[in-house]
């Protein structure tokens, strides 16, 4: 009887595959080099030749298509046309754990003109050893789709208890559970600061857009690269903004386990979460990001024209022999359109600016005192924010409360779709109300660390930009400055617009900062009080 899968051939020569399920198996066990060792020895028994090892450590989910293994085998086979070769398996179940893949494959190999043999059954052309060995292959397909349902079932349990169990996302690793079980999350301590930065950065507005994001990260050396040029794919990062992983949640819409608290430490809050979100979906309209940004030129986009009020652009020009940089407007219709400013030139101008944000010395003492008064108001109102945010989080409670009753009474399946909506956007409110509860009272210790960081801002910002990289040079202009600058045809700046905390407290910057004595100050009625400086005060005081 002529078998349809199996040509009857002498062949003498040989190709052996050995295949385990996983990187895992080949890396901790020796399956692959005992399989091998096997196969060999069967060939020696035989007289065959094995002219090569295709080794597999992919399942491929029952698709030999999608084993490296198995399709550089069949390639061998096209290469050796007219050769016969005799294919040699360790277990029926490495052929494949598919029954109709299996057949498949049986037609693969008839057609190439090769046979195979398996050491532990007996491929015979009769009807009843087809008839067994589908059985074997159907009985490998069982176990395969049972083990991945209960794979699965472990998965989600895990998820659902509040533990990550996918790879790793970058910024973290896994480690052995302290109290057994399986592996949990913790931050990495070279790429967690990384992560956490660019998250923060894109809520918070010192990164525009997402290409800003693309551009940090690739500078830093350790971040993991998509590309052998050293680029990182811009969905990559939407993934990475997308991840409620950071925020200390897991969840997994795929097997319907909605987000929950998490079993790992956060590198975000929530609430940071949730402005990212909403920076993605457009809610807060942000300032594009140049493509073509240079760290050669940081002023470039922020300072104005002064004749047409449009930005300027920057670029390098080739001279004879070097090239120059020059800062210009662009503007069609513009006076001074096309008229170059040597980048030293302009730069230099901007450290004039940014070196009369240095304030006097000595009034450091008043900084603090103006900033221990401001942190206590905001104690005595922490109180009543937090019985505020108590009442949120009930009322909330109720709300979905209210939207379950609706959905067991309701029958159109848009409606219960619409109310489920409602109710998962209701639950991430309710977790960024009980995290700024969590915080709504500040821990001790905290007003030292905002002091330090703000008073180091305000004592000197033209160092933290000279010093800082591009992404802090952008973060220092939009902190320092509440509109951007305008450059005139003169080469000098116009009057600057500072932010909140230098144009309210602009008396104790620059070196002509006075002060103006208490006792003079009289009703509006009177002549204006004369102002002496600190020193005159001091002297008076002393007299006293």
């Amino acid at each position: 009887m002529k078998d349809e899968y199996n040509t009857k051939t002498e062949a003498k020569h040989a190709l052996v595959y050995c295949r385990v399920s996983s990187t895992k198996q080949r890396l901790e066990g020796s399956g692959l080099e005992s399989q091998e060792q096997r196969c060999r020895a069967y060939a020696d028994d035989k007289g065959y030749k094995v002219e090569a090892v295709f080794p597999d450590d992919v399942s491929g989910g029952g698709d030999f298509m999608h084993r490296p293994g198995m399709v550089a085998l069949l390639s061998f086979l096209d290469a050796q046309q007219g050769k016969p070769y005799v294919v040699i398996f360790d277990d029926l179940k490495r052929f494949a754990r598919d029954t109709e893949f299996h057949l498949k494959l049986r037609r693969e190999f008839a057609r190439r003109g090769a046979t195979i043999e398996c050491l532990n059954f007996r491929i015979e052309d009769t009807p009843e050893s087809m008839f067994i060995e589908t059985v074997i292959a159907a009985q490998g397909q069982l176990e395969r789709e049972q083990n991945r349902r209960q794979v699965v079932q472990k998965m989600k349990a895990r998820v659902e208890n509040g533990f990550w169990v996918f790879r790793s996302p970058v910024g973290y690793r896994y480690v052995p559970s302290p109290s057994g079980g399986g592996k949990v999350l913790v931050p990495d301590e070279t790429l967690a600061p990384v992560v956490r930065d660019a998250l923060e950065g894109y809520a918070l507005g010192h990164f525009a857009s997402q290409a800003e994001v693309q551009r940090f990260l690739e500078r830093n050396p350790d971040y993991p690269k998509d590309k052998k040029d050293g680029s990182i794919r811009p969905m990559t990062i939407t993934r990475l903004l997308k991840k409620a992983v950071y925020a200390g949640y897991v969840e997994a819409p795929k097997w319907d386990v909605s987000l929950r608290k998490g079993q790992h430490e956060p590198l975000i809050s929530f609430e940071t979460f949730q402005r990212i979100q909403e920076n993605l979906e457009g809610k807060k309209r942000r300032p594009a990001a140049r493509a073509d940004y240079n760290e050669d030129f940081p002023l470039r986009g922020f300072v104005l024209c002064d004749c047409c009020g449009n930005a300027m652009t920057a670029a390098w020009s080739k001279g004879k022999y070097k090239h120059y940089a020059y800062y210009r407007c662009e503007t069609r219709g513009c006076e001074a359109k096309s008229k170059s400013v040597p980048k030293a030139k302009m730069e230099e101008a901007f450290e004039d600016v940014m070196m009369s944000l240095q304030p006097a010395k000595g009034l450091f003492d008043l900084a603090k005192a103006m900033l221990r008064d401001a942190w206590d108001s905001r104690l005595v109102s922490a109180a009543s924010e937090k019985v505020a945010l108590q009442k949120q989080v009930v009322d909330v409670d109720c709300q979905i409360e209210g939207l379950l009753d609706r959905i067991v009474e309701a029958k159109n399946a848009s409606v219960v779709s619409a109310y489920e909506t409602r109710i998962e956007k209701l639950e991430r409110d309710k977790i960024v109300i009980s995290e700024r509860l969590e915080k709504s009272l500040p821990p001790k210790g905290r007003l030292e660390d905002c002091m330090e960081l703000t008073l180091k801002f305000l004592s000197s910002p033209w160092e933290i930009y000279k010093n800082g990289d591009f992404a802090l040079r952008q973060a220092v202009l939009r902190l320092a400055f509440s509109r951007p600058l305008r450059y005139t045809q003169n080469g000098v700046y116009g009057t600057p617009e500072f932010s909140f905390p230098f144009s309210n407290l602009g008396d104790l910057f620059g070196a002509k900062s006075e002060m103006v004595l208490l006792e003079r100050i009289e009703l509006s009625t009177s002549p204006l009080p004369r102002e002496c400086s600190t020193s005159e005060l001091q002297q008076r005081r002393q007299a006293r």
